[in-house]
């Protein structure tokens, strides 16, 4: 998988296609991700001791990776290449400008 936590990315497919948001957890074995954001969900909490409070909390679900595109600082969403660089090591670059991600 070529996304990261903390990546920057934009939904493209979807209910909430267009937003852009922060990826706050990567699950590389269902090829989802969780967007800060993005797919809430209302859940039913019951309250775990005196700090947790329960009720109805909004959750965010995980989608499909493939629903993201990450987002480059120059030029905006776009694909994810690597390069490999003289010392070894692997490096994502943006497929339209060929800067580093």
């Amino acid at each position: 998988m070529k996304l990261r936590s903390g990546d920057h990315v934009k939904v493209i497919a979807g209910k909430d296609a267009g937003k852009e948001s922060r990826i706050a957890k990567v699950f590389p074995d269902e090829n989802k991700v969780i967007v800060e954001g993005v797919n809430t969900a209302k859940r039913h909490q019951r309250p775990r001791g005196q700090a947790m409070q329960g009720g109805i909390i909004d959750k965010d679900m995980p989608i499909d990776a493939s629903n993201v595109m990450i987002v480059c600082g120059e030029c905006g969403p776009t694909r994810i290449g690597f390069r490999i660089d003289e010392d070894g090591t692997k490096v994502r670059i943006c497929r339209k400008c060929g800067g580093e991600l």
